[in-house]
């Protein structure tokens, strides 16, 4: 007769185990890339590039303050938007991009679409981190409100009653209008924040900016596997396609960079993302990352002797820039 212990031994055993992936210390975000920005020219994108150089600078210099015993390995990246509206082509949007960035001394070593942050090589991403997503209710919650995963909102506290859900039972009772509540608010005055993770148009889920901004963030940060697996792995091309689908998730244009993943990232947006990358730091405090990967990460970067906050959302940084000189 075997006993229970043998019996959770060999479920354990059966469970992958995560995939390493190479890590740097810090990935920086050069910028998104959208239609308009493309269409306003080379001569635009040079200087928009001029402007980030010296932040760029800057945080390379930081972080070498951070990690004064070894080598700092830092890489960049370039998000292009494919997903909500696809323009020109690769063979001809990437090598003005990195001709442009090149004029100003600054250098691209990965280039990322935005629709592999919905699906990546047959891997739905999507998906994958929305069954990851633990909401965070509000004390007193009834449960009346949908779980996000079938309404596909995502808030940061409490609703206000009387916009439906929890809120109808409460307007029965006769409490009428109450202001929304954030969770855990700083100094008692909230900053309510509810999120929509996708809609749908012809019958087929579109996602929005915000989640697709928070599963580029988890790609960055190495936490994402599937089956145990990395995904999205970067690929070196010698010659750009002519479309978008046969453009990896992410090319890595410097053979020489350093890992694409990081410990930390640090992302140089421009304001119009602001909001945007509000709602990813709300998502992200509800990603509940494989305890196994967080745990791998945490071992490698203390091996390092990079201490990683334990919250997610804290190992991203931002700069935000003027969208226009």
């Amino acid at each position: 007769m075997s006993s229970p212990w043998s019996v959770a031994f060999n479920e354990a055993e059966a469970q992958p185990r995560p995939g390493s992936t190479p890590l740097s210390h810090l990935s920086i975000e050069l910028g998104h890339l959208y239609f308009e920005d493309f269409a306003a020219g080379p001569e635009s994108l040079a200087r928009y590039f001029e402007r980030i150089r010296p932040w760029i600078e800057a945080t390379t210099s930081i972080l070498r303050q951070r990690v004064p015993s070894q080598r700092a390995r830092i890489s960049t990246c370039f998000l292009i938007d494919d997903y909500y509206k696809r323009f020109s082509s690769p063979a001809e949007v990437l090598p003005q991009l990195i001709k442009a960035a090149e004029s100003q001394n600054v250098t691209i070593d990965y280039i990322a679409r935005e629709s592999g942050c919905a699906e990546a090589q047959g891997v739905p991403l999507a998906e994958l981190v929305l069954s990851r997503l633990v909401p965070d209710p509000h004390p007193g919650s009834t449960g009346v409100r949908p779980p996000v995963t079938v309404s596909g909102w995502l808030c940061n506290g409490q609703r206000s009653p009387g916009a439906g859900g929890e809120g109808q039972a409460m307007s029965a009772a006769g409490l009428g209008w109450q202001p929304p509540a954030e969770n855990g608010a700083l100094n008692n005055h909230s900053i309510f924040l509810d999120v929509q993770l996708w809609d749908e148009r012809n019958g087929k889920r579109r996602y929005s900016c915000p989640y697709l901004a928070t599963i580029w963030q988890l790609l960055r940060l190495g936490l994402i596997r599937y089956g145990g697996a990395k995904v999205a792995n970067p690929v070196h091309l010698e010659r750009f396609p002519e479309e978008w689908d046969r453009l990896p998730v992410i090319t890595q244009v410097n053979e020489e960079a350093p890992a694409f993943s990081a410990y930390t990232t640090f992302s140089i947006l421009g304001h119009r993302f602001l909001n945007v990358e509000h709602a990813v730091r709300t998502i992200m405090q509800q990603v509940d990352v494989e305890q196994a990967v967080a745990d791998q990460v945490n071992r490698r970067s203390t091996a390092e002797g990079m201490t990683l906050p334990a919250e997610l959302w804290e190992r991203i940084e931002y700069l935000f820039v003027a969208d226009r000189p």
